[in-house]
């Protein structure tokens, strides 16, 4: 039955930034345009999830596949991450925003680690939305590394619960997902959040991740609207 009473913002959205190769590619311009321009789109549609009430935002920008990519390619969107942070930290922190990251943290060049850390670190007492960057993330190697830190701490296997694992995710202390929106069309989740997103309510719309601006961003919560979440009761 869809909700018809007043409209519902999600509390928690995550994005899986698909398309910027395509968009390139339909456009005759080079695979570097592309990711580019996605990366503009990310800041301007994490203001605006700002801006209609949602709480977070989680974007996946960098998997633990696709360091399989090409060198020229792996090694400009790492220079294009520390541009994004170079760029738009001093704005996120004058509107509040709280940066986070997920993922395995060391495998990322030691300069973009650094930076990370200072995003993290500047706006950790803001109060705005948190702006999860998924960099290097994989959802099986973030439960592999939580299982690995409850090991490491002595926790015993019959004491292993699954609000320890929760707990011990790059996501510890945010609600779970509500809404996952996967750009360009393809109907998989690619392993983004499969711990928190269990329940979760997918939307996949068929536009390009540069191409995902205010207007679809508002279709995706009116989508959201119609589902009705059961939580497997």
């Amino acid at each position: 039955m869809a909700n018809t009473n007043k409209k519902i913002i999600p509390e928690h959205i995550a994005i899986i930034l698909d398309g910027n190769r395509r968009w390139a590619k339909e456009r005759s311009l080079p695979t570097f345009f592309g990711h580019k321009k996605g990366m503009e789109n990310a800041k301007k549609i994490v203001i605006y999830a700002q801006k209609v009430g949602i709480k977070i935002i989680t974007m996946f920008a960098f998997s633990t596949e696709n360091w399989s990519r090409s060198e020229k390619e792996v090694n400009y969107l790492m220079k294009l991450f520390e541009n994004y942070l170079d760029k738009y930290i001093d704005e996120y922190h004058k509107r509040g925003i709280k940066f986070r990251h997920i993922g395995a943290l060391e495998k990322l060049p030691v300069s973009l680690q650094k930076k990370i850390k200072n995003a993290v670190e500047l706006t950790k007492n803001n109060t705005g939305i948190v702006a999860n960057l998924a960099l290097n993330y994989g959802g099986r190697d973030e439960i592999k590394r939580a299982v690995q830190k409850l090991i490491s701490e002595g926790v015993k296997a019959g004491d292993i619960t699954l609000d320890l694992i929760s707990e011990s995710l790059d996501t510890a202390g945010l609600p779970d997902p509500d809404l996952i929106i996967r750009t360009s069309g393809e109907q998989r989740t690619s392993g983004f959040l499969i711990w928190q997103g269990a329940y979760s309510e997918l939307y996949f719309p068929k536009c390009h991740w540069p191409d995902f601006d205010e207007k679809e961003f508002d279709k995706a919560i009116k989508e959201f609207n119609k589902r009705q979440r059961r939580f497997g009761k």
